[in-house]
């Protein structure tokens, strides 16, 4: 894996590929001026440009930049994992962002552009897992060890995205049952499929469009919820602009940068993005290092919480495996909403291999919900060539570019030395499953956010708030597409 960022555009450890149409490109116009005179190009030794013109004059050229957003608006790649590494989206910005902090404290205040940024981090379950099986640490004791390291470092807050995911959950279960109930009149009502991987919506946006985009769930991620919470909510309670606030995710994988880039979460009123900053396990393991310590010697703090409740500070986590539990949650609550049935434990069934599995509801011998879960980029086109040839049987997908998953993402901290990638996986897995499980249906913080920030599960800002939209990127078609 790349260990520096840069301004070019890198794709490393692609064990899932999808074959390429075009190299990466990026269209550029260039103007001619007149009046001046041809030059030649030349290549230094460090790499850079210089222009040789014919009246003698040198020019240092720029190199060109690739920025997220043109990813974003490419139909050219495709991988399981988009390690799209760019200078605004890492570790290194961060670190500016904290040094600045540090500057602004030796100035008087003259206006508000001098005032410090409010810097938090959220930290997602499946990067803490990582961490924890990097330093050998339970993952309560990683939670609290991580949010001393960052507060050391400068940052005001520091929180959990489960308690993000919680909406995510909640609104992924009303979302399919409005959607079950409305399918007669609707033929792109069913199946959903889940929203919450970037991997996936990159590659469903622009390999297949418009066609596919109906079926996909509009309810954002646990990290852009986080990300509404923070400069909406989070921000009116601290009493600052939501452009002062200087939010930084921690995330399993790449992905999430290109997540946080989409223009649908920047906010033009604000002049802000929900989320900043992505930086993944790996990078946070380069922090670390960088500061010449070890997570096993830094004491632990408590961890901030969203409405200070000393319930919402114990780590917890949500059934369902490793990626959400996305299939399971909703699953239970249809059976429930819809047939009056409650269902405590769910049987999975392995299809063509362990990252294809099915979970169907029966009653009097008939099928009444069939799920299923889609890992990796090979199920993923099996699924969606089934769905074109409307030979699909399923009511939701949980949906994840990964094979087995978020906890094995592409920025999850790899294996070292003797240890092989899969006993690593496994303890990932262990540690991620071992705290207390919550039903986001019991969380009290999160009802009283539903009131006090949302006003109501059903009212426009909820909609705003805890929904997205997506949108088909169109496929380029000029000569610097073609692959000589």
């Amino acid at each position: 894996m790349v260990s520096q960022f840069s301004g070019v555009l890198q794709l490393t450890d692609l064990d899932d590929f999808i074959t390429p149409s075009q190299e990466c490109v990026k269209p550029v116009k260039v103007e001619k001026k007149p009046g001046k005179t041809s030059g030649i190009i030349r290549i230094e030794d460090d790499g850079s440009y210089i222009q040789l013109n014919q009246d003698g004059g040198i020019k240092k050229l720029e190199k060109a930049k690739i920025t997220l957003n043109d990813c974003l608006a490419c139909s050219g790649c495709i991988t399981s994992a988009e390690s799209v590494l760019i200078t605004q989206q890492s570790h290194e910005e961060l670190y500016k962002v904290l040094n600045q902090n540090k500057v602004r404290l030796h100035f008087i205040v003259v206006s508000g552009s001098e005032h410090q940024k409010l810097v938090v981090v959220s930290v997602c379950p499946q990067s803490r897992a990582s961490l924890a099986a990097k330093y050998k640490l339970q993952v309560t004791d990683t939670a609290r060890r991580l949010t001393a390291f960052f507060k050391n470092l400068g940052i005001h807050y520091v929180f959990d995205t489960t308690f993000s995911r919680n909406f995510s959950l909640l609104e992924s279960q009303r979302e399919f049952v409005q959607r079950f109930q409305r399918q007669k009149e609707d033929s792109k009502a069913l199946p959903m499929l889940a929203s919450a991987c970037p991997g996936w919506i990159c590659y469903a946006e622009k390999t297949h469009g418009s066609y596919i985009i109906p079926y996909i769930s509009t309810t954002k991620s646990p990290q852009q919820v986080m990300g509404s919470l923070i400069k909406d909510y989070f921000a009116k309670q601290q009493n600052v602009m939501p452009d002062q606030i200087y939010h930084v995710t921690v995330m399993p994988c790449y992905d999430k940068k290109l997540e946080a880039s989409r223009e649908d979460f920047f906010s033009e009123d604000n002049h802000t993005r929900d989320v900043d900053c992505v930086i993944t396990s790996g990078e946070v393991l380069k922090m670390l290092e960088q500061e010449g310590l070890s997570l096993t010697n830094v004491d632990p703090v408590p961890l901030d919480t969203m409405l200070s409740s000393e319930a919402d500070a114990e780590v917890t986590g949500h059934s369902g495996g490793g990626s959400g539990g996305y299939l399971e949650h909703v699953f239970k609550h249809a059976a429930k909403e819809l047939f009056g049935i409650d269902v405590h434990e769910i049987t999975y069934k392995t299809l063509r291999n362990k990252d294809f599995q099915e979970v169907t509801l029966e009653r009097d011998g008939s099928v009444l919900l069939r799920f299923a879960l889609a890992y990796g980029f090979r199920n993923i086109q099996n699924l969606v060539q089934k769905l074109k040839r409307k030979k699909l049987t399923y009511h939701y997908v949980e949906v994840m570019a990964c094979p087995s998953g978020c906890l094995n993402g592409g920025g999850q901290i790899r294996a070292e030395g003797p240890e092989s990638s899969k006993d690593l996986l496994q303890q990932v897995e262990e540690l991620y499953t071992s705290v207390k499980v919550q039903a986001p249906e019991a969380n009290e913080s999160v009802k009283k956010l539903y009131e006090q920030w949302l006003e109501g599960a059903d009212s426009s800002k909820s909609l705003k708030m805890l929904h997205t939209q997506y949108h088909a990127v169109e496929k380029l078609n000029s000569a610097l597409n073609i692959k000589w």
